[in-house]
């Protein structure tokens, strides 16, 4: 079997491309988390958006979450002529509302840099899911459909439930109204309440519905994945006042594959060394969280297997 975790040594002092395979999927890498490697690493992965672009982010909770800032993203989001896209939680909070969804977005600075549109101001769009075990349908903001790309900007991080929130994650319960997050995290049991729902449902169900996003714009030809590996904490950014970092910042990733995306961050998380990043490896496996990215390679989502490139050198 082909080992997948790639030393974090040997990917910022050799500088080398790893691959896994000829026809696996390029996952792009910087150590620097900066407005200007945004820019490059996105150039790096040679996708150009068509038509209107939604840039898919989260707005952060406030009031101390761990939300990607304006000031590393503002850039990027002007170069693809981006609108700034979220829908509303399914958990109570500051932005179960969107007239309180709006003000978080503005207080975070988010709206001094773009349009914003919550998707699921006017209810949910539907989208079939092809393959699935659990769901045989997705429910995401009713504006979804009208934008014709996605770039999806992703802080990698811990996560309550999913034990890690990535690319995938911000596809399935990021893209989803607040009626589909309670569907998701249910697993396809309520579309009212997201609470209580079996583990393996749940994670099937992220799987299962980032796959409805990616059938919908064409696996990497109108949608593009960022995950960037700061403020690891093993909270996600829907909370408010999150668990301290245990590890240091690692860099940025790019992908046009969000499986191969999300296990690259997987590896450099378990090549840590001397204990750095242990809580979150803890909260990783006490949810089971590798198992989202086996159901989501198992149905045709994307490749645990990838190509690492180094654009550092």
């Amino acid at each position: 079997m082909k080992k997948r975790v790639v030393s974090v040594l040997m990917i910022v002092v050799c500088l080398l491309a790893f691959s896994f395979g000829e026809d696996s999927p390029v996952v792009y890498f910087t150590s620097e988390i900066t407005p200007e490697s945004l820019m490059e690493i996105y150039a790096a992965m040679g996708w150009e958006p068509q038509g209107t672009v939604a840039v898919k982010l989260s707005t952060g909770e406030p009031p101390a979450s761990n939300y990607l800032r304006p000031e590393l993203i503002a850039d990027l989001v002007r170069f693809v002529d981006g609108t700034i896209v979220e829908c509303n939680t399914a958990y109570g909070g500051s932005r179960a509302s969107t007239r309180m969804h709006y003000q978080v977005a503005k207080d975070h600075g988010f709206t001094a840099i773009a349009e914003v549109d919550i998707q699921d101001a006017e209810g949910s769009f539907t989208l079939p899911v092809s393959g699935g075990e659990v769901l045989t349908e997705n429910y995401v903001g009713a504006s979804f459909p009208d934008y014709d790309s996605y770039l999806v900007l992703s802080h990698f991080k811990g996560h309550s439930m999913a034990g890690f929130g990535g690319a995938i994650k911000n596809i399935s319960i990021g893209l989803a109204s607040a009626q589909g997050k309670a569907w998701i995290h249910s697993g396809g049991k309520s579309k009212t309440n997201p609470w209580g729902g079996d583990q393996t449902a749940f994670t099937e169900s992220m799987a299962e519905a980032g796959k409805s996003v990616s059938d919908y714009l064409g696996h990497g030809e109108r949608i593009a994945y960022i995950n960037v590996m700061n403020r690891l904490s093993v909270d996600c950014d829907f909370d408010g006042n999150p668990a301290e970092p245990d590890m240091h910042d690692i860099g940025i990733l790019a992908s046009v594959d969000p499986v191969a995306l999300d296990q690259a961050c997987i590896d450099l998380i378990y090549a840590q060394k001397d204990g750095d990043g242990a809580s979150l490896v803890r909260r990783i496996e006490s949810r089971d969280g590798l198992h989202t990215l086996e159901h989501a390679e198992k149905i045709g989502l994307g490749s645990r297997t990838y190509t690492l490139v180094n654009i550092d050198g």
